[in-house]
């Protein structure tokens, strides 16, 4: 068994117990560290993957088809793309004890912070910190002053500087332990600041590659891998007669009707997903930025991804009958999780409207590109 099959078979095994703590616990990072989910955008220099975007997204998706709330704090195995735009010094600090580090980070509200001799004070509430009780490194959103695009930025902080309030009540994902972060006055170096999406340090491809768009896609997928599962539930489910004696849902035409329709919308919305990332990276690969069609492309097919995983989800919920309701049927699970995905706000439906300017040569909505 590889150390990802591992990973799969932990999750299976353990997925009533994230819900139920509401986050996944530590021995189970470690476990996704072993697998290298976490080395995943970790620069080469230092001795990480730094795997192809389509690559990683494959692994999320297979995780998330056994449980989303661990696909999405495995899904964080990409944020260290964001780390990359800290100077060279300070990564290499960071990376002193291996790849396998686990960044989270609850950038809203953006909070001002002091400038003070060595670096910012920072003090504030953060809110939907994901994975963050399973971090070895905290990042917090604060305001001091411009970079030349407006942009805030992010303080990295270790743990035992940050207070955790566990609010994480929620009806779908809830095992990504998504809390409050609390900080109260530590002074956070300058050079352990950067600007999120800003321009990285580490001359790589992966760095190259759009990472707002990218930290879309991350989640996105884990709609996928949930809306997959749902569907082959219900595949599978065709052949079982139901409580009244009627005929077999495969027998059915209005049931084979419906899983084909859903077949084909989520591999058709699959498709496009991956072909807009493989472009992308085909793109700085040979040494190129990508361009802003390219980058607009990845948060469109990810929007899109998540609002048709959804549908998918909600179509086999309903093609589950009653025994979808239960507390032990998959598919109620299924569809509490897939909800909460396109409701993050890299994936919420005004993605069309930026994806549309870009198409027709006019000025996206500040922050789409």
């Amino acid at each position: 068994m590889t150390h990802f099959d591992q990973v799969l078979a932990l999750v299976a095994e353990r997925r009533a117990e994230f819900e139920e703590k509401r986050h996944v616990p530590r021995d189970v990072i470690a476990v996704f560290k072993d697998a290298g989910i976490y080395r995943a955008s970790a620069p080469k220099r230092f001795g990480g993957d730094a795997l192809p975007p389509a690559e990683f997204l494959r692994l999320i998706e297979r995780i998330s088809a056994v449980d989303a709330s661990a696909g999405w704090v495995a899904s964080f195995g990409s944020s260290l793309v964001y780390l990359a735009a800290l100077p060279l010094d300070t990564q290499a600090e960071l990376y002193a004890a291996g790849p396998d580090v686990v960044f989270a980070g609850g950038l809203f509200p953006v909070q001002p912070a002091e400038r003070v001799e060595g670096g910012f004070r920072v003090s504030g509430r953060w809110r939907f910190a994901s994975g963050c009780k399973g971090a070895d490194v905290l990042g917090v959103g604060v305001k001091a002053g411009e970079d030349r695009a407006g942009r805030p930025l992010t303080a990295v902080l270790r743990p035992d500087q940050v207070e955790i309030a566990e609010n994480w009540d929620v009806v779908g994902l809830r095992g990504t332990g998504s809390h409050d972060l609390v900080v109260d006055g530590p002074v956070v170096p300058e050079e352990w600041t950067f600007v999120r999406g800003g321009d990285a340090t580490v001359d790589e491809p992966l760095y190259r590659y759009p990472t707002v768009p990218y930290a879309a896609q991350v989640l996105a997928v884990v709609g996928l891998g949930t809306a997959r599962a749902a569907l082959d539930h219900v595949i599978a489910q065709g052949a079982r007669s139901g409580y009244t004696g009627a005929p077999k849902p495969a027998d059915r035409a209005t049931y084979r009707i419906a899983v084909g329709q859903a077949e084909a919308q989520l591999r058709s919305a699959r498709a496009f997903f991956y072909e807009a990332t493989e472009e992308a990276w085909a793109t700085v690969k040979a040494g190129d930025p990508a361009t802003d069609e390219q980058a607009s492309a990845l948060r469109l097919a990810s929007a899109h991804l998540a609002k048709t995983s959804f549908e998918v989800v909600r179509a086999a919920y309903q093609l589950g009958g009653i025994g979808a309701i239960a507390d032990g049927s998959p598919l109620q699970r299924h569809l509490r999780d897939a909800s909460v995905v396109p409701q993050h706000a890299f994936l919420q439906e005004g993605m069309y409207d930026g994806a549309g300017a870009v198409l027709m040569g006019v000025q996206p909505f500040a922050g789409y590109l």
